[in-house]
């Protein structure tokens, strides 16, 4: 990939809510964090990074932390959706 390919490509913005749809009454800064900035911000910087990339990064990071619980399960369907291959997932879990 050239230098021109990584600023072209199209911005996809993330929209999350499960930080509001699990803890917005209980803990709404967290569920704004979680939502607007880590999601809304970081993740929709897919112009920068791709999302397969960030995708691969993630689950990497979760697992070598050992991070097993549903945040990997969601990463997992998540990696899934933004093209990221069962022989790529097959190495990153090896």
């Amino acid at each position: 990939m050239t230098h021109q390919d990584i600023n072209t490509r199209e911005v996809v913005k993330i929209v999350q809510t499960a930080g509001r749809d699990q803890l917005g009454t209980f803990a709404p800064d967290f569920a704004r964090y979680n939502d607007d900035i880590l999601f809304g911000e970081v993740w929709s910087k897919n112009d920068v990074l791709s999302l397969h990339d960030r995708s691969i990064v993630t689950v990497s990071a979760l697992i070598s932390n050992g991070i097993v619980d549903n945040s990997l399960k969601y990463h997992l369907a998540t990696a899934k959706k933004n093209g990221v291959t069962k022989e790529e997932m097959v190495e990153i879990i090896t």
